[in-house]
């Protein structure tokens, strides 16, 4: 078998890989990317956080996305019944970026794998990891290329960016039950022919269920007239109506009258898919030379688009470590890389946590807010989780008293 060599093995050419790509090769180390997919592919979590910004313009993509002409987002639009409200991230507690962009993964992501390879990467598509082993001097791992071929590559490094094909995860048994409920989505691409003014297209759209607080709907405005339509509820609530997923999709729109109305035009010309059971977790996000990132790791679940933003602080954090390493210094990954992922992750879990039970819903619907609190909150859906000036981020609990204050 053919043996190859390189520096950092990055496995997963998406937002992660490709992120953690472009701030390696700025410090000078050989790259490698194995992705199983021919980009551009679809994926869901096309609505970014402004977070995310901070990361791309690190890594050096910033230009590479922004004329890429992906749809403008300033903010969160939230709709339960007929009460409304919206949240401008430029108007948040958090410094940085206040705008970000709702994108095609299909497109955004090949644009970051393009951007990784114009860095100096090398971005293998169709290549197959089929196994792994940590357990020698370096890791290693066998990779079955596109004509059938196998050959193994030796790395002093490895950075997992699989996302939901969670590769070491799976291989290692690093898999351990995520700790929330099952939940599913029908989700699909429509032509919306929403009417002008009808909708802010700078804005995500989450819709509630009108008579369910736990089932809620995205809309996702794109560039092109077209937007991203899903639904994320329990199993057995998406399974309750005959037919396909698109007929589903549709069936449980049309009880939620404000969304029903929104899209009363649209065109359904892309089957819905479906999705079940995305929530996931692992025992350890590193362990011996290699590293989980992103999706990989840990994925909470879509209602506050943190995906994205999680995954390109995983690479940033990583990327960082792994600069230390190279200048002799002694890097605790548990300390280093996994806490401090894991303390924004918590603070996104919270706010997850209570939008299901129905009391972060109470605050952001609340008829008397604060304006100071209203930016603390647009600076966490903003993606700046990991921000410790914010008391809710600095403490996550602090919102079960906010809860309890406004169910008053």
């Amino acid at each position: 078998m053919l043996i190859e060599r390189t520096e950092i093995l990055i496995v997963g050419a998406g937002p992660a890989g490709s992120v953690a790509a472009g701030l390696l090769r700025q410090q000078g180390r050989r790259v490698l990317i194995i992705e199983k997919e021919q980009f551009p592919r679809f994926s869901i979590g096309e609505s970014l956080l402004p977070q995310s910004m901070q990361y791309l313009e690190e890594a050096g993509f910033l230009r590479d996305v922004v004329e890429a002409g992906f749809q403008y987002k300033n903010g969160a639009a939230f709709v339960r019944g007929e009460r409304a409200t919206a949240f401008d991230f430029r108007d948040k507690s958090s410094r940085g970026w206040g705008t970000t962009y709702q994108v095609q993964r299909a497109d955004f992501d090949h644009v970051l794998a393009k951007a990784a390879g114009k860095a100096g990467a090398e971005v293998r598509y169709r290549h197959q990891v089929v196994a792994v082993d940590v357990e020698g001097e370096r890791p290693s791992v066998d990779v079955v290329a596109p004509d059938g071929t196998m050959y193994q590559v030796h790395a002093d490094f490895l950075l997992d960016a699989s996302g939901f094909g969670r590769i070491l995860p799976r291989l290692l048994k690093l898999e351990t039950p995520s700790n929330f409920p099952v939940r599913g989505a029908y989700f699909t691409h429509v032509e919306d022919r929403i009417a002008t003014g009808a909708f802010d297209r700078n804005k995500i759209l989450v819709s509630v269920h009108p008579e369910h607080v736990d089932v809620w709907f995205w809309t996702i405005p794109f560039s092109n007239g077209r937007c991203s339509q899903g639904v994320v509820a329990r199993p057995e609530f998406l399974d309750r109506f005959p037919g396909d997923e698109t007929e589903r999709l549709r069936a449980i729109i049309a009880e939620t009258p404000t969304l029903n109305r929104l899209l009363a035009d649209a065109v359904w010309d892309t089957p819905a898919r479906k999705l079940v059971g995305y929530a996931a977790n692992v025992s350890s996000l590193w362990g011996k030379r290699f590293a989980l990132l992103g999706n990989a790791g840990e994925f909470l679940d879509p209602v506050f688009s943190s995906g994205v933003t999680i995954a390109f602080k995983s690479a940033s954090l990583a990327a960082a470590a792994l600069a230390r390493e190279a200048a002799g210094e002694t890097v605790d990954w548990q300390r280093d890389y996994a806490d401090p992922l894991k303390r924004g992750v918590d603070t996104f879990r919270a706010f997850v946590d209570s939008w299901y039970a129905g009391g972060f819903q109470d605050v952001i619907f609340h008829p008397r807010q604060s304006a100071e609190i209203r930016r603390m909150i647009a600076a966490i859906l903003a993606g700046y989780a990991w921000d410790l000036d914010n008391p809710y981020v600095a403490e996550p609990r602090r919102l079960k008293t906010l809860e309890q204050l406004c169910a008053v």
